[in-house]
């Protein structure tokens, strides 16, 4: 009674097509301020259009040609594709060759030899969808294997060239700080010939050789932080660690006008969003195949062959075997346990709903995020800048005061030290710019410029 009534009210749906939800989240998803009605999105440029250095672009290319995570990946998508070409082959009957034989005898007589060289076939027609659905889930099985690969591509990008002006900011940093080792070094010389002429005292001196070491310690700490950054981007590589080649902070360029495109957009440019819709559309499909569970399925068999035992009869050398048949199998009893299946199966559709809903969201806000720190960081540019000059004018002039004057050795010191961190938030903030740059490009969904295989019907 159960499965008669579910066979007239609810076959029709089991045919359909994934489609996706109506009520989703995107306006307003990068942020009200980061609104826009434009189309143009930076996730459309090639990572060698965005990353025109060319050190830079000879280690994504290596990246891309041997990172260990993206061939597996590619594997993936290997197995992905067999599976599916496997869900396709269920539509065709299956054919087995069955040879069998065998000699008897009995009271005593002369045994008798006996064969069978027959094919057998079976198909199951697909009558309530579930081949169908099979095959679809399969399909979308397939392409989240690909936004995977594409997913891991991205990362890839975004992980290299993160690395690598690292490496060049570790750089500027080192420059920066050996530099002030040796203005510091010249403090220190200037201080002795001042305790040496009775102008300054013990005190005075020490504090200042204190200064002068604690930056040639920074300058060790910065060299041991560029030989881990240089291992971890040789990893990246599937290489033994060696020294990167690399260009310099300064001369980094990128577009001044980053885009972000329609928020809608992202539905299709994320790979991990895809890749989210994908397991969404899996479990629609799991639904379905369930509920096909609930009613009758169909097979036809036969085989066709050769034999010399036709029952009771023996025939040399042999004679046509053929049969056909069919079977309708109907669950009766375990019926309670398939409308629990479905009811499962209903209940990882919507935590798969939920998933990508929440996906969604997340890459928003990695969207503004992204958007946020480059913002910050090139206000944050404007204002450092200013404040380098002052303080690399303060320390010029307390250096000729302290030489001529009655200035303290701290008011010398602390300009210096002022000016040293400046200068390394200067980087800092270089660095961060850049960073926002990377980030909100892999936010978008750029860099997945990859061949995907055109799928058959």
């Amino acid at each position: 009674m159960l499965n008669a009534l579910l066979l007239l009210t609810g076959s029709c749906g089991i045919y359909r097509k994934y489609e996706r939800p109506e009520n989703m989240v995107t306006d307003s998803l990068f942020g009200e301020e980061y609104d826009t009605t434009d189309t143009t999105s930076m996730a459309t440029m090639s990572w060698e259009e965005l990353f025109t250095d060319p050190d830079l672009q000879a280690l994504i290319q290596k990246g891309l040609d041997s990172n260990t995570d993206l061939r597996s990946a590619e594997l993936r998508v290997e197995a992905a594709r067999a599976s599916l070409q496997t869900a396709r082959l269920a539509y065709l009957p299956s054919f087995n060759f069955t040879p069998d034989g065998g000699i008897s005898g009995f009271d005593g007589a002369q045994g008798s030899w006996t064969y069978s060289v027959p094919v057998t076939a079976s198909w199951e027609i697909d009558l309530f969808g579930k081949l169908t659905n099979t095959k679809r889930q399969a399909q979308s099985a397939y392409r989240q294997s690909q936004d995977y690969q594409q997913a891991v591509r991205t990362n890839l990008i975004a992980e290299i060239a993160t690395q690598y002006y690292t490496l060049l900011m570790l750089d500027e940093q080192l420059r920066i700080a050996r530099e002030t080792t040796e203005k510091f070094g010249k403090s220190v010389r200037v201080m002795r010939s001042m305790k040496t002429a009775g102008m300054a005292n013990e005190v005075g001196v020490a504090q200042m050789e204190g200064a002068y070491y604690e930056v040639k310690a920074s300058v060790e700490d910065l060299k041991r932080s560029i030989n881990e950054v240089e291992n971890t981007l040789s990893t990246l590589l599937c290489e033994t660690p060696h020294h990167i080649a690399r260009g310099t902070l300064t001369n980094a360029k990128f577009p001044e006008e980053l885009k972000t495109g329609l928020p809608a957009s992202i539905l299709s440019n994320r790979p991990d969003v895809r890749s989210s819709e994908e397991a969404l559309a899996q479990a629609y499909y799991a639904v379905n195949i369930s509920r096909a569970a609930l009613y009758p399925s169909i097979n036809l068999g036969g085989l066709i062959g050769w034999t010399n035992s036709a029952g009771s009869v023996i025939v040399n050398p042999g004679s046509l075997l053929w049969s056909a048949t069919g079977s309708l199998l109907m669950p009766i009893f375990n019926a309670r346990a398939n409308v629990n299946k479905v009811k499962i199966a209903r209940t990882q559709q919507e935590e798969a709903r939920l998933a990508f809903q929440q996906t969604v969201l997340n890459a928003g806000a990695e969207v503004n995020n992204a958007l946020t720190q480059y913002q910050t960081a090139l206000a944050k540019s404007e204002w450092r800048t200013q404040q380098v000059a002052s303080l690399d004018t303060a320390v010029k002039k307390t250096e000729k005061l302290m030489e001529h004057t009655s200035t303290t050795y701290l008011e010398v010191l602390t300009a210096q030290q002022s000016l040293l961190s400046a200068q390394t938030a200067q980087a800092q903030d270089r660095f961060e710019m850049i960073q926002g740059v990377i980030n909100l490009y892999h936010a978008l969904g750029g860099g997945q410029a990859i061949e995907v295989e055109e799928e058959q019907p």
